[in-house]
Formats: structure tokens, sequence, C-alpha cells
């Protein structure tokens, strides 16, 4: 019974990292879909078909939880598999919550009626099918009113991360920050809304200056994890050590993986 975390490609590597720092006897299964990245530019129905038999193949590798690390798959599929999809017994849960949760200053689990809070202007930096399926704007609504969110779809950038263009990456979000600020020139927090985007957490801070304060999700994620498993400790098991899944190339998932890491990553064939 070990703990999934799934993303399109390998992306969900910074959260699979910050939940092994936060917890490092907790049994992970990661499964990348890296033959069908990125997910950013396909539709609803696609994107739902790819994650919910990525996610049915790691209940079968003994996953009761898993976590959709990918925020495109979050936001066009999550609510939709949750609805309808998910077995008893099992549990999938998303991104986006923890992290507006920590913007909105809310306790995990705090279903009290929205509120103002600190934030009134939000810059949201995500994929394409992020940005046009409104999740965000829609879980924040549920937790805080009066929030202007000005959405930048940030094309490209997953891509060259996970080519390993760094230099094409770094110049992409330079790009996308200024094409932000011409619609929103002052925000006040910046929503950093892909699993790929905290390999360039300093170059979104550096474009948007320091008074805004730039939200990752990865360390957000570990923490509300925790939390959660402390809560439901049956949902954990016996199972020790951690498993790396991919749909792609294994030799060169790998090589990519333990660059993005600085560790050594074996991937296996889904």
């Amino acid at each position: 019974m070990a703990v999934g975390i799934f993303d399109s490609g390998i992306g969900g590597l910074t959260v699979l990292d910050a939940v092994a720092k936060r917890m490092p006897d907790l049994p992970l299964v990661y499964f990348g879909d890296n033959a069908h990245a990125p997910y950013g530019v396909r539709d609803a129905d696609d994107i739902y078909e790819l994650t919910t038999a990525a996610v049915a193949k790691m209940f079968d590798h003994g996953c009761d939880l898993v976590i959709i690390a990918c925020n495109t798959a979050s936001a066009a599929a999550l609510r939709r598999m949750q609805e309808g999809w998910v077995p008893q017994g099992k549990r999938v849960l998303g991104v986006f919550v923890p992290l507006i949760e920590a913007m909105t200053e809310r306790q995990w689990g705090d279903n009290s009626p929205p509120r103002e809070v600190a934030v009134e202007h939000v810059a949201l930096f995500a994929t394409p099918a992020t940005v046009a399926s409104r999740a965000f704007q829609r879980e924040l609504a549920f937790r805080a009113i009066g929030v202007d969110v000005e959405a930048q779809a940030c094309g490209g950038v997953v891509d060259a991360i996970e080519e390993g263009d760094m230099i094409l990456a770094e110049a992409l979000v330079r790009s996308h920050v200024d094409a932000l600020k011409r619609k929103m020139p002052k925000p006040q927090a910046a929503v950093l809304g892909c699993t790929h985007y905290p390999l360039l957490q300093d170059i979104f801070q550096d474009a948007l200056g320091p008074d805004v304060t730039v939200y990752s999700q990865a360390n957000l994620v570990a923490a509300s994890l925790d939390d959660y498993l402390k809560r439901h400790p049956a949902m954990l098991g016996a199972e020790t050590g951690s498993m790396f899944l991919t749909t792609g190339d294994p030799a060169r998932v790998s090589q990519r993986a333990t660059q993005f890491l600085r560790r050594k990553i074996t991937f296996a064939p889904a």
C-alpha cells in the first residue's frame, strides 16, 4: 500500500522529492506518462482517458492513495474522476487545494464560507489546458472572495524542461511574465501552476520582482499529504521502497530524471 504520484512527465518528481524529504520511510510509486506528454495541449476528454488509465495501473501496483501531481490532469480530470470513477477504498487527490489553502491562510479541511483574504491580485502561470479549465479560479472561489486572478498560458515551457533545454525554458518564462505584466502590472502573488515550474522558480521570482510572493506546490503538497496520512493511517501499509514507472523510453526518462533530481533515478516500463 504505497502512495502514488502521477504526472504526465517528469515534473511531478518535484512533488516526489519534497514528499520523500518530509517522509523518508514512505513507499512511493511514481508514474510518468511520458509517451503522451505534454498534457497541456490536449483536450479534456483525452486528458481524462490518459489519467484514468495511468491511475488504474497505479492501483494495480498497490496504491490506495494517488496524488495527481500534474496540474493539467488535476484541472481537467480530477473532479470527474472523484465524482464517478474512483473505486471504493481508493483516494485520488490533486495539487491545487493545498496551494490555495496556503495562499488563503486556511487549515486543511476548513470548509467555512469564502471570505476576504489579504491577497487581492494573483498571477497564475500554467499550461494552456489548465488555464482553459478555470479549475484554479473555481477552487479559489470556494475559499476566498474579491481575488482578481490573471492567468497566463505558458506554452512551450514544459517541452523545454522535458528536453533539458533550460536556456530556452528561461527565455520562455521571462516572455510569459512580460505578457502577464501587460495584463496585471502589479500582482501581489504568483502561482506556479505546473509541477515543472519549481525548477525555474528563481527565474519567475527575478522576472516578477521581489515584492511578489511566488507560491510553488511541491512543499505545500508534501505538508498536506503528511497531515492527511496522520489522520488516515489506514492508507499506509507495510510496503518499503519506491518504484518509478514510465510509458516512455525507460533509459531516456531515467537519464532526464537523474538530471532533474540530481540523484540516480531508474524507471521501469509501465
